[in-house]
């Protein structure tokens, strides 16, 4: 045996008797106290499922939603511990819409057992469990047939149903698929061998569980320690404190900063109880350098003869767990490890059906769908590829606007080593230009639903701007799709993608000292702060062209609005697709309440204000 602890988790479709299964093996270890055995009748009369019997599964389904239902929501852990071995084992939701949770409990896992309703056979939440599985690192699964006694114990029908999983299992790459025919309900072959099985020679589950070798050896792995803290408390002493994620770490040990590649030893391991000679994978430390070197939250302490791949660009299977759809382009908030950093999908490769493992053709992600993508980050990160070391290999992104969990990743392969490619130095900077152009640079981003007279105010502010002898470019949402956007769309990834290619035009306007006037719909909350976020503090002034959508529609200078009610154009702002206004803009103008021309001089006066532009006369007066 080569632990003392091992974690799993019961997975699986709907109703195919998890938490009764969790139950049983708790009841069956003596592991149910008096008191809480009493409340179980008492809770079984009231929500079971089993009629007169003790329903199991009230054991695990502690929520009130779930007992109520029957159902599991969230991931329950319980602690069971047998003379042979300890426990830690994770009760999964089977419903497709709690996949997120059902992965969290995987990523933590060291075996899987996938129960499958002997009445209803492989199912294709059975399929998605088992592919996460197999993504998350998941590398021995047992094939519970449960239920079987509803089949009147048939080995006829248990053999169809492991012939049917292995077939498909089998492109998944576990290192062993073990089935066994149970009944959780009655307890046959839980952890005791059933007699109504005669035909059945393996192991019970239990015994099964007691024997398997399923460590992930995370001790003999390369040193990776992601620096959660920067430690100083006061001018004497500078440590770096976190969790050892794989390898062991000993006092005098030859170290990297991976993302840097700045080299030190360790002087000291620091713990609350002392210094320590060595430390493993799961201690929490504190590690003193023996130089002075740059190290801060995020960065990955490692041997400098087995470091991680740094790179800003690679390839990942990616689960999504949002409602929103995942958008190629769109800035999301990555963690891995300890670190935080803007990130993006730079493009779908496909996704996978899981019910054949087929690569499909696709732009975006839904909820629970998997699939390989490219994503590129704002700042180079150190990563193991997740088949080598789980702790290093994953990632999730975060929804910027909402907070949320968007998506759950495994890291497959670098596609550009961030040290590959740098930034080349120019003799004539921002700085030279600005300097020579006489005024500062800036982004004028105007915003607003198509007919709310954004296009005709940016022109306005350009043009005096440009009699003031500032230097201006106009960016127009109509213009740039009969170039540089010509092959873009009006889908929600399309306009993700659109705004995406102009803020990093924008920018580079910026970097020429200019005044970039942007006049797009740009809906979406996320993508506006994408781009501000390309320029410095100031660089970017969002003016809200706040007209309201009844005003647009009147106006409709281009029919649109006309044919959208139709249904003759789909995908338009403010009809059948949503516009998410500022909520902080710079600036705010109602071009119903307000002539154009004031709205432009409110604009040259926030520059002014803003010391971007100095001394204009207006060529026009209020």
């Amino acid at each position: 045996m080569s632990r003392d602890l091992m974690r799993f988790l019961t997975c699986g479709s709907v109703d195919d008797g998890k938490s009764t299964l969790i139950g049983r093996l708790l009841y069956d270890s003596q592991l149910i106290l008096e008191d809480t055995l009493a409340s179980l009748v008492r809770d079984s009369r009231k929500h079971g499922t089993t009629g007169e019997d003790i329903d199991l599964a009230l054991l695990v389904d502690g929520l009130e939603a779930e007992r109520e239902q029957g159902i599991t929501i969230d991931v329950a852990y319980r602690f069971f511990s047998t003379p042979r071995r300890s426990f830690i084992v994770a009760d999964t939701p089977g419903h497709e819409q709690y996949t997120r949770n059902m992965a969290t409990g995987a990523s933590n896992s060291d075996a899987a057992v996938i129960l499958i309703d002997a009445r209803k056979g492989v199912l294709t939440q059975t399929r998605r469990h088992s592919y996460i599985c197999s993504l998350l690192g998941i590398r021995h699964v047992v094939v519970a047939v449960n239920k079987i006694d509803l089949v009147g114990f048939s080995a006829e029908r248990f053999r169809e149903i492991v012939e049917q999983y292995q077939d498909f299992a089998r492109a998944l790459g576990f290192a062993s698929v073990t089935p066994i025919p149970v009944s959780a309900r009655y307890g046959d072959n839980v952890t005791q061998r059933s007699q109504r099985l005669p035909w059945y020679q393996g192991p019970t589950l239990l015994a099964y569980l007691e024997e398997l070798d399923a460590a992930r050896e995370l001790a003999d792995k390369p040193l990776r320690f992601p620096v959660q803290w920067v430690n100083r408390p006061d001018l004497d002493f500078r440590g770096f404190s976190g969790q050892v994620a794989s390898g062991v770490v000993r006092a005098g040990d030859r170290v990297v900063v991976a993302a840097s590649g700045r080299q030190s030893s360790i002087r000291r391991i620091v713990t609350a109880d002392g210094d320590l000679p060595q430390a493993q994978a799961g201690d929490a430390v504190t590690l003193v350098l023996a130089d002075e070197i740059d190290v801060a939250r995020g960065d990955v302490i490692a041997p400098a003869e087995a470091r991680p791949e740094v790179v800003d660009q690679f390839a990942a299977h990616l689960l999504w767990l949002s409602e929103e759809a995942m958008l190629p382009g769109r800035s999301y908030l990555m963690r891995i490890g300890t670190k935080f950093l803007p990130a993006r999908v730079t493009s779908l490769r496909h996704k996978v059906d899981v019910n054949s493992l087929e690569h499909i053709a696709g732009r975006t992600l839904g909820l629970n769908e998997i699939g390989v993508c490219n994503i590129a980050t704002s700042q180079p990160v150190a990563f193991d590829p997740y088949t080598e070391n789980r702790e290093t290999g994953a990632f999730i992104l975060i929804d910027r606007i909402t907070n949320a969990t968007a998506g759950a990743g495994m890291i497959s392969f670098g596609l550009r080593r961030a040290t590959n490619v740098h930034r080349q130095s120019l003799t004539v900077d921002r700085a030279a230009r600005q300097h020579r152009n006489g005024h500062k640079p800036v982004i004028l981003w105007f915003t607003g639903l198509s007919g709310s007279g954004k296009s005709t105010v940016a022109n306005l502010v350009e043009q005096e701007l440009h009699a003031q002898g500032a230097h201006t470019y106009l960016l127009d949402g109509d213009n740039v799709r009969h170039g540089l956007n010509r092959d873009l769309g009006f889908t929600d990834a399309d306009r993700v993608e659109n705004i995406r290619r102009v803020g990093e035009v924008a920018k580079l306007f910026v970097d020429a000292g200019m005044i970039v006037l942007c006049s797009f719909i740009s809906p979406f909350r996320a993508e506006r702060r994408m781009v501000r976020e390309l320029v410095g503090e100031g660089e970017f002034i969002e003016v809200f062209v706040d007209t309201p959508i009844e005003e647009c529609m009147k106006r409709d200078p281009k029919g649109l609005y006309a044919r959208a009610k139709e249904g003759r154009i789909k995908n338009f702002t403010g009809i059948d697709s949503p516009y998410e206004a500022p909520e902080n803009a710079e600036l705010r103008i109602d071009t119903s309440k307000i002539a154009v021309q004031q709205a432009a001089e409110l604009v040259l006066r926030e520059l002014r204000r803003r010391e971007v532009i100095v001394d204009l006369s207006f060529s026009w007066s209020l």
